[in-house]
């Protein structure tokens, strides 16, 4: 993504009324999808979690969750409309929860990622992140493993 375009996209808490293209989003980049009720519960009922949105021209083209309990973090979610994908966005989501997650008292993150997503991990490896064990079936679709990660956000 050239300059110009990166700052036009803004990272925002997610509001309820964020939800209709989030699931839009989440529909496209997963195979079991979590529902709008999940969400809007995340966004109402679970003081653990925060959740925010990427606006491109103030149109929410992805967005990421975590949650915060006591001194770790955990990665839901992070996804990406697949025609904005390679072009930072989700490296911004990803950069924006560790500094909120840091800025709550957070000392360590975490979070699941599929064996065979090669990009995630990689852009997690670049973030910090470093495989710590294997999630035996973890993903209910097909019961692929899901690669553990951790990061130190106290070393950035």
């Amino acid at each position: 993504m050239e300059n110009a375009e990166r700052e036009k996209v803004t990272i925002e808490l997610m509001k309820l009324e964020d939800l209709d293209r989030v699931i839009e989003i989440e529909k496209l980049s997963f195979t079991n999808p979590w529902s709008r009720n999940a969400f809007a519960a995340e966004l109402t009922d679970n003081h653990f979690s925060t959740y925010i949105v990427a606006k491109f021209n103030g149109s929410v083209v992805g967005y990421a969750g975590m949650w915060l309990v006591v001194d770790e973090a955990h990665v839901t979610n992070v996804a990406v409309l697949p025609e904005y994908r390679g072009r930072g966005i989700g490296e911004l989501l990803m950069r924006s929860l560790m500094d909120i997650a840091r800025g709550s008292g957070a000392r360590r993150m975490t979070l699941e990622v599929r064996k065979s997503n090669y990009v995630a991990q990689n852009l997690y490896s670049k973030l910090g992140f470093e495989p710590m064990g294997i999630r035996p079936g973890y993903y209910s679709d097909n019961r692929e493993d899901a690669v553990i990660m951790w990061a130190d956000l106290l070393e950035k």
